[in-house]
């Protein structure tokens, strides 16, 4: 861990002599889950193989970062419409949910390995609040290692924080709605106050 924080920090320092502080803001994390617009995790010789094709630096870094990820593969980043299209029968978009539930249950089996399991998972955020058919796709399969949910209380539509787990599972599957307004006003009520 020490390496990677060491690594982190010499990245920082060269950017911030390069392009001042601006610098910091403009780089985007690529690795990952596939995101909106951003592709995630990605095989190196697609690199290799578009910088042969003549691709530009410029054009490779709007590739990756505004022109990948759902709205590349589904034609739209609105997890809304990806998810009505695929139950309307658009396979593009279905195509794209099975990429997106992929890398989620690969860096969710990823995390258990590395923390030994988990007392609980949490779905927060749009998707995660939302998008029932999301966490079943997730968590399934994952009864294993401790996790269940329960089909009824995932499908059913409820305000506030509740479990969607099984009563059996011994990890706790959550839901809890994110209120990022009153975070930000809290964040800045603070910086203020100072």
């Amino acid at each position: 861990m020490e390496i990677l924080t060491d690594l982190s920090r010499i990245v920082g320092e060269q950017l911030l002599d390069r392009d001042g502080p601006a610098a910091l803001d403009a780089e985007v994390p690529l690795e990952g889950l596939v995101m909106g617009t951003r592709a995630g995790d990605l095989d190196p010789g697609v690199l290799l193989a578009l910088g042969r094709a003549g691709v530009a630096w410029d054009r490779l870094e709007a590739l990756l970062t505004r022109e990948s990820g759902l709205r590349a593969l589904a034609g739209t980043e609105d997890m809304r419409d990806i998810h009505a299209a695929a139950a309307a029968g658009d396979a593009r978009a279905a195509a794209a949910l099975d990429v997106y539930h992929h890398r989620l249950r690969h860096y969710l089996g990823a995390y258990l390995a590395q923390l030994g399991g988990a007392d609980a998972i949490v779905f927060t955020g749009g998707v995660g609040e939302n998008a029932a058919a999301t966490r079943a796709a997730v968590v399934s399969g994952m009864a294993g290692l401790g996790i269940l949910i329960d089909p009824a209380r995932n499908e059913a539509r409820a305000d506030g924080a509740r479990a969607i787990s099984d009563p059996s599972s011994p990890v706790a599957v959550l839901i809890v709605p994110t209120d990022e307004e009153l975070e930000i006003a809290r964040q800045s009520l603070a910086a203020v106050s100072v």
